[in-house]
């Protein structure tokens, strides 16, 4: 699906200032580690003084919340995991997905209820073969997966996925009946430095020019600055981005789209956040990394949706 080509910089710079500014194209060096990216001491800020008045969900969608579980647990621990997200009473309303290690997968599969889904962490970008180390679609749904991450920061900035491979890896699952979590977010300097929207559009547009159908597609915005460091955007911050994103989508691809496309945030999330963070307008779930390893905080995380009401 290609993506109309005119610029909205000048537009939304007026409706978002502080996060984009005018600016040289991004610099497309070699990808450094996400830990070179990531300061012990972040001062940011949001222009806009607040948000909306309504916080019911912009998006029309039901709220999607997804556990990350990245390299983590072993049989023992995921069995216990499993066993809390088994006994937790969560709120009906919430489409519920989470990713394992490839390795377990199988075992969640068969024993975690029927309520939550199961995701992949990565997908190749086309039919397996010969092609040492990778999973393909076709592999994980025959193991059950209904869902792929692809995009995460650690993917793009650890293992050095670029913009394009990704959208090929999300157009190949789509085609074959996988969901796309496709992730999107800024590293901590591309914040300071104002190319914030620039970032997050460059790698929409990736996608966009890509996949066959935004029917099945979740977008996840993840700062990389937020990222397992226990830095959480605002409420506020993470409002903004939403709002351009959706816009993003309603002026290049279509209001319907904009509408139905679920905009979730990832970045330190956790019990004691979710809940303010659920009432911005435009927040229509999260993706969860370490959080969502505590069965009993997850569950908080996944009944904040109660949070997602009008104001009185």
């Amino acid at each position: 699906m290609a993506v109309a080509s005119t610029s909205l910089a000048s537009q939304l710079s007026a409706q978002f200032s502080g996060l984009r500014r005018s600016s040289p194209k991004l610099d497309h060096s070699q990808p450094q580690t996400l830990f070179q990216h990531v300061h012990s001491h972040i001062r940011l800020s949001s222009s806009r003084k607040g948000c909306r008045g309504v916080v019911s969900m912009a998006g029309s969608g039901k709220f999607f919340v997804g556990g990350n579980w990245k390299c983590n647990g072993t049989k023992d621990t995921i069995s216990k995991l499993v066993s809390d997200l088994n006994s937790a009473k969560l709120e009906a309303d919430v489409d519920v997905v989470v990713a394992p290690p490839f390795v377990y997968i199988d075992q969640v599969k068969n024993t975690l209820t029927d309520r939550i889904e199961i995701s992949a962490q990565n997908s190749w970008v086309g039919k397996g073969g010969a092609f040492t180390g990778e999973i393909s679609v076709e592999q994980l749904k025959d193991i059950g997966c209904k869902w792929v991450i692809l995009g995460h920061s650690e993917r793009r900035h650890v293992i050095g996925e670029v913009d394009q491979f990704i959208g090929k890896k999300a157009a190949y699952a789509l085609t074959e009946g996988l969901g796309v979590i496709a992730c999107i977010g800024e590293k901590l300097e591309e914040r300071e430095a104002g190319k914030t929207f620039d970032v997050c559009f460059q790698q929409l547009k990736a996608f966009a020019d890509a996949v066959p159908s935004w029917e099945n597609v979740v977008i996840a915005y993840e700062p990389v600055w937020a990222i397992g460091t226990g830095k959480v955007a605002s409420p506020a911050q993470a409002q903004e981005v939403h709002a351009a994103v959706r816009d993003w989508l309603k002026k290049n691809i279509s209001a319907e789209v904009a509408s139905k496309t679920r905009i979730i945030y990832g970045g330190s999330v956790n019990g004691g956040n979710s809940a303010e963070l659920a009432k911005q307008e435009d927040i229509d779930g999260f993706l969860v990394g370490g959080a969502s390893l505590k069965g009993p905080e997850f569950a908080t995380i996944i009944n904040s949706v109660t949070s997602k009401k009008v104001a009185a």
